[in-house]
């Protein structure tokens, strides 16, 4: 069996503490209709999916989602509900990928949008890593590579990237849909669910 070389980990649900039901709620309470169906952690409409992988603009994306809602709403509160989800980061967590970081090279693989990643950016000046770039050698967020998990070839097109084979990369992520899909790639997998800690990643290195 060959030695762990590589570290990829998940975002949100990993590293960033998120509610889903946040967003869902903020959605319906500006009068988005069918909310939880349009979007939830395990499945979700064309127009977020196009979102992630930059095939339409935030602009696009907020019209979009304006076209939904019977009243008349404003930018910046469809922007607030969709950022609702994102509850900040818990500084131990940062610290812990640190130390990894010392050790292995560790690699962030994110289905994410610029909205998203822009208000996660603020969120960090809060604590002592100012950028996310400062803690992985390199970031794969889904709006910028044109890919988004669960699709076994984005896993295998980071892979190439990495310049890894699966078998030495443990990916750490918490929707099972993902995991499932870096496991078609081959990838080593520690599903990120409740009681989890990052700690944990030390049981395969």
């Amino acid at each position: 069996m060959k030695r762990i070389n590589a570290l990829l980990f998940d975002l949100g649900g990993v590293i960033v503490d998120l509610d889903y039901n946040k967003t869902i709620k903020a959605f319906e309470a500006i009068g988005l209709e069918d909310a939880e169906n349009l979007y939830n952690q395990f499945n979700q409409s064309k127009i977020f999916d196009e979102f992630e992988i930059g095939s339409i603009s935030r602009e696009e994306f907020i019209d979009l989602l304006q076209e939904k809602i019977p009243q008349k709403v404003s930018q910046s509160k469809i922007k607030e509900a969709w950022n609702a989800m994102i509850l900040g980061f818990e500084k131990s967590k940062l610290e812990q990928i640190k130390r990894y970081s010392e050790k292995i090279p560790c690699y962030l693989l994110s289905n994410t949008n610029e909205i998203h990643l822009e208000y996660i950016q603020t969120l960090l000046q809060e604590v002592p890593f100012k950028n996310l770039e400062l803690l992985f050698t390199k970031c794969y967020y889904s709006h910028i590579i044109g890919k988004r998990k669960p699709h076994r070839e984005t896993f295998e097109w980071v892979l190439n990237d990495m310049g890894s084979s699966p078998e030495e990369v443990l990916f750490i992520e918490d929707s099972p849909q993902h995991i499932r899909g870096a496991e078609k790639a081959k990838i080593k997998t520690l599903h990120f669910t409740n009681g989890r800690r990052l700690e944990d990643v030390d049981l395969f290195l």
